[in-house]
């Protein structure tokens, strides 16, 4: 399913399921940002490998212009803390859980809700398979906090996300309210 959403100039972009013929845009964007943004703190130097790790539910991308301009996945746990947080929190099992990760914009696109609308479009997703989103999110990246709040996300903790050589930095986990329709 796709959805279609044309920005003030005119331009159609479109949020649709990843296919496979994707990946090297994907990646290119995520060079991008983490150019930009300094996101994600890992992975940067195997964006396509990065792109596609064990466990992957769905993945969408936001296309404008033939363009890859942005990413969303949810995936199933792999020991992220949120995940850890929340079954420990609420009783649920593993299997009823989804991660939000991946999750980018590319700087040129912004400001046009896409981070939203892949949001969005992971949300239905999860109700529509009865699970549960979490995610952690790195404190650095202010802007995805304000996204995750302003949407209704709900912090459930923070933790320490260590990654690279012995380095560490501070993320805030957060879950999604309800997987109901």
């Amino acid at each position: 399913m796709s959805e279609m959403h044309r920005n003030t100039a005119g331009q159609t972009t479109t949020i649709r399921p990843r296919t496979e013929a994707d990946l090297p845009g994907a990646a290119a964007a995520l060079v991008a940002v983490h150019a930009v943004d300094g996101y994600p703190v890992e992975g940067v130097d195997a964006p396509l490998e990065w792109l596609s790790p064990a466990g992957v539910l769905q993945a969408w991308v936001a296309e404008k212009g033939g363009e890859i301009v942005g990413h969303a996945m949810l995936s199933r746990p792999q020991g992220e803390d949120a995940v850890k947080m929340w079954l420990e929190q609420s009783g649920d099992t593993a299997d009823q859980v989804a991660v939000c990760a991946r999750l980018f914009i590319a700087p040129e696109a912004r400001g046009q809700r896409l981070g939203e609308q892949l949001m969005r479009t992971a949300f239905d997703y999860s109700r529509a398979h009865g699970l549960r989103v979490v995610l952690d999110v790195m404190t650095k990246d202010k802007a995805a906090i304000r996204l995750y709040e302003r949407m209704g996300m709900h912090r459930i903790g923070t933790a320490r996300h260590a990654y690279g050589e012995g380095q560490e930095i501070d993320a805030v986990c957060y879950v999604f309210p309800t997987p109901e329709a």
